[in-house]
């Protein structure tokens, strides 16, 4: 069992920066070999993968957020970071971490945690 949770939402004036974390508790070994991805759900939208970083390092962005955000993760500290910069009004939404063995997915395997608010205005 992964237990995440995630910090660091809020708002902030278009052009800004937010730093996300999202820390892992519980069966590390686990959370260690998942890919860890963000997904965001606005209001009155479907939730959106955004950006992953698999347990190899690799990353895979959104073509929405490409250039803006930075997907990191750090496996000793067993967390998980998202850079956002330069953000939109359109990136508004409740930012959700899960860990999951493919990138960008949620299976009945995955494992998620409770979604921090960001609030962007213009």
């Amino acid at each position: 069992l992964v237990q995440l949770a995630e910090s660091g939402g809020g708002s902030v004036l278009a052009g800004g920066s937010l730093r996300l974390s999202c820390a892992a508790s519980g069966n590390i070994d686990i959370y260690s070999r998942m890919c860890m991805s963000w997904f965001r759900r606005a209001p009155g939208k479907e939730l959106e993968g955004v950006a992953a970083v698999d347990s190899d390092g690799s990353t895979h962005y959104a073509d929405s957020v490409k250039g803006r955000f930075t997907v990191s993760r750090d496996n000793p500290g067993n967390t998980l970071y998202l850079q956002m910069n330069a953000l939109k009004p359109e990136d508004t939404a409740m930012y959700v971490c899960v860990a999951d063995w493919t990138c960008l997915s949620i299976s009945n395997l995955a494992y998620r945690g409770q979604g921090t608010q960001v609030t962007v205005s213009s």
